[in-house]
């Protein structure tokens, strides 16, 4: 056997997607006619194997394979396995609102895969080849998904601002690796780190420059402060069922991009992108919080309110230490699931011609469907940090990891902006609960999604409850 081919096990939840992806793109071109959601049904068996195996896979000591171009780590795991729950929520959610609207159905869950292949690729990136290959990949159905639905002037607008921003930010982290290789001579992310060790002082110029860079093309993909000017408006501009796919786990791989990079190839470095991270979490924090209050569109507010969560993920990486980038991918991991509940329910609530598109849109959905109303009350509850829920745990170990880094003050900071941001998840659950629907008929969800819906928010309640678990695989991961 060849030596790049060595390990070659460790890659197989990729590989189990992309066979997928090609089998789902064919039984739909050849058989949707006849068997009709055959694509979807290969999609699910395909992300449930993908994730079976990435189980099995977790407990391995660290392997990079393929000649240094990729590394399989529980780090890595964990992001597949929660990447790949979310997006099968995302295509058990999205289905009937695709369907209703004559979406291309096929089209949606086949690009929606090789973006999930992308994701996949980049949190197991070990070489800067890799990095921009898995970004490139997760980046480009994304574009095409956002203007799926070809009719819409909004959509068409959303997508050309993504693609053009994305662009952009894609040619910021271009160059800003091209300056870093330009430095080290290496593209193996630990060889560039030694080579940083032993010489940096030389380019330290050009290395400061080159970081400037790379966290703008990072900042982009998370969304985060001040790169963050693509999201209110490709959240808005885009389908509920895009902007659901979107909004969860791209979010996971942005962040294991920026922990692969900053704890891989630059921690010797720490205290240059100390400074960038800090401003960025800031910022993202206090904007999105901010910002978020004022906001009447629901989808705007959630894009907001997502700015304000990867200011928290940020303030993880901030501290510098195992316990930080632990409670960064925690935090990430849980933020996931929060969101596709978020996002779940306007899509199953925009049925019928209905389309949810404000805040009021919610009135009275207590008295139209209790249960419904409680579930999105959870996911409320635990966005905003609220105990018993799992959000108040994954704020709890970002602001105790900074705190253990001596930077009490910006724990202080990342408090109060919590404490602001509860006021607009608080206010949803007002309108919700408090105010007189516009529509009094009850509503109605079919059985399968109503349970789908149901387990995806009982389990933010479950890990509030007994939140150890995911927490010591999420310490275990960095651990080594």
């Amino acid at each position: 056997m060849m030596p790049i081919l060595d390990n070659i096990q460790f890659a197989l939840p990729e590989m189990i997607i992309l066979i997928t992806a090609c089998l789902a793109l064919l039984a739909d071109l050849f058989l949707s006619s006849r068997y009709k959601n055959i694509s979807l049904h290969l999609i699910y068996i395909g992300l449930v194997l993908s994730v079976c195996v990435s189980l099995l896979l977790m407990g391995n000591f660290k392997t990079v394979i393929f000649g240094g171009l990729f590394i399989s780590d529980d780090a890595g795991q964990l992001m597949k396995i929660f990447i790949c729950l979310s997006v099968f929520l995302c295509f058990a959610y999205s289905g009937d609102y695709l369907e209703e609207r004559h979406m291309p159905l096929g089209d949606y869950y086949t690009l929606g895969l090789f973006s999930t292949l992308g994701m996949m690729v980049l949190v197991s990136a070990h070489s800067m080849l890799t990095l921009y290959l898995g970004l490139e990949l997760l980046s480009l159905p994304l574009y095409a998904m956002t203007a799926i639905r070809r009719t819409n002037s909004d959509a068409a607008e959303a997508a050309i601002k993504y693609f053009v921003m994305g662009a952009i930010a894609s040619g910021m982290l271009l160059y800003g690796l091209s300056l870093l290789y330009g430095v080290t001579g290496q593209l193996d992310l630990l060889d560039i780190s030694n080579a940083i060790a032993s010489n940096w002082q030389a380019h330290s110029m050009l290395l400061s420059f080159s970081l400037v860079f790379i966290l703008a093309g990072v900042g982009f993909k998370l969304a985060a402060v001040p790169f963050h000017m693509w999201a209110p408006d490709v959240y808005q501009g885009a389908p509920t069922s895009v902007t659901l796919f979107i909004s969860s786990a791209p979010k996971i791989a942005a962040v294991g991009m920026a922990l692969r990079v900053l704890t891989i190839a630059l921690p010797g470095v720490v205290a240059e992108w100390q400074q960038m991270i800090l401003v960025m979490a800031l910022l993202s924090t206090g904007i999105g919080n901010l910002l978020a209050v004022t906001q009447t569109h629901i989808k705007r507010l959630l894009a907001y309110s997502a700015i304000a969560h990867i200011g928290y993920a940020l303030f993880g990486i901030l501290a510098a230490t195992t316990a930080g980038y632990s409670a960064a991918l925690y935090y990430i991991l849980v933020y996931s699931l929060m969101t596709v509940a978020a996002f779940g329910l306007i899509v199953l609530l925009s049925r019928n011609g209905i389309e949810i598109e404000k805040v009021d849109d919610l009135k009275g959905l207590n008295k139209r469907s209790p249960w419904l109303a409680f579930m999105m009350l959870i996911v409320m509850f635990s966005m905003a940090g609220v105990p018993p829920t799992v959000g108040f745990f994954t704020k709890l170990f970002v602001l105790k990891a900074l705190v253990a880094a001596d930077m009490t003050w910006v724990a202080v900071l990342g408090l109060l902006f919590a404490v602001i941001g509860a006021y607009y998840y608080i206010r949803i659950v007002k309108v919700m609960y408090f105010d007189e629907a516009t529509d009094p008929e009850p509503i109605s969800l079919p059985t399968s999604a109503t349970i789908l819906y149901s387990v995806n928010c009982l389990s933010l309640l479950y890990m509030g409850l007994f939140p150890a678990t995911l927490l010591n695989a999420c310490l275990t991961a960095f651990s080594g």
